[in-house]
């Protein structure tokens, strides 16, 4: 647990064992202590994807789509095969408009002599590649506006809904590949994260030994500060000439207003299995002797 602990957050190993220790094994709440006593490097670390894959677009017009399909290994994600399998993907969210991983598996493809469904395909390539792969998550757009769409290699992509100019948004598709922001402002960060910071916020305030209403005006402020970074329009634009403009100020230059963006990385949130190489080289010479 002290190792895993310490991939996730690069935290030093005994911080990690102390840290596990008050936290009586539960390993998030381990977490939240170390982001308390060593800032955000512990948060940016933990957030970092370790699950394999691609994710594909597919945007025509006012209609697109952007999809995620795991697999096992970082040398199937780069599999021809594998690559076709997830823009197909794509292609069929976007014009057809399935309503789940299901419906989307129902539909019609054939290819690599599978099918006749997305399904009987997938089962297919598991058989011929040799690793288990996934269809995870999908995002489908078709209210009529526009969209512009950035993928930043196989790994992230990002899908923007708006109004105005094309290069803006297709700037911003690509600051949201930078900057990951959680929701479009702060009025939309989901509550479980803000309430997530403020808690933390809290504990090193508190830390201060600073009377009430000080630690009150802190964990606010902390909080304010959160929403700041993690709010798309709040962001300083990753392009800005003056490095202070934000993504708000540009698009109102820009005479551009969002309606919305769908950002996936390949992983999130996916606990990849770790392999002890040689452990597992060492079991089987003792097995062998024996």
């Amino acid at each position: 647990m002290v190792g895993a602990l310490r991939a996730k957050t690069d935290a030093p190993m005994m911080e990690c064992k102390k840290a596990l220790t008050e936290a009586d094994g539960d390993m998030e709440r381990a977490e939240e202590i170390l982001r308390v006593k060593l800032g955000s490097k512990a948060g940016k670390a933990a957030s970092r994807v370790t699950a394999e894959g691609v994710v594909a677009a597919s945007v025509a017009g006012s209609t697109g789509a952007l999809v995620e399909i795991n697999c096992e290994t970082d040398f199937v994600s780069k599999n021809e095969s594998f690559l076709a399998f997830a823009q197909a993907a794509a292609e069929l969210v976007a014009k057809h408009g399935p309503a789940d991983v299901a419906a989307l598996s129902a539909l019609a493809y054939s290819q690599d002599g599978f099918g006749p469904t997305l399904e009987d395909v997938r089962k297919g390539l598991i058989g011929k590649i040799g690793e288990n792969m996934s269809i995870r998550r999908f995002k489908r757009y078709h209210g009529g506006a526009a969209l512009a769409h950035y993928l930043h290699g196989t790994r992230i992509g990002v899908i923007v809904e708006f109004d105005g100019d094309a290069t803006a948004a297709k700037d911003v598709a690509m600051h949201v590949a930078a900057m990951k922001p959680a929701a479009l402002s702060s009025a939309e960060v989901p509550a479980e994260l803000v309430d997530k910071e403020r808690k933390i916020a809290a504990e090193k305030a508190a830390e201060s030994g600073k009377p009430a209403e000080i630690v009150a005006k802190m964990v606010e402020g902390s909080v304010q500060k959160f929403l700041k970074e993690v709010s798309l329009v709040d962001q300083v634009f990753v392009k800005a000439a003056d490095g202070k403009q934000s993504v708000g100020a540009m698009l109102k230059d820009k005479k551009t207003a969002l309606k919305g963006f769908t950002l996936y990385v390949v992983g999130e949130g996916i606990e990849k299995r770790t392999d002890d190489f040689a452990a597992e080289v060492a079991a089987q010479v003792a097995a062998a002797k024996a």
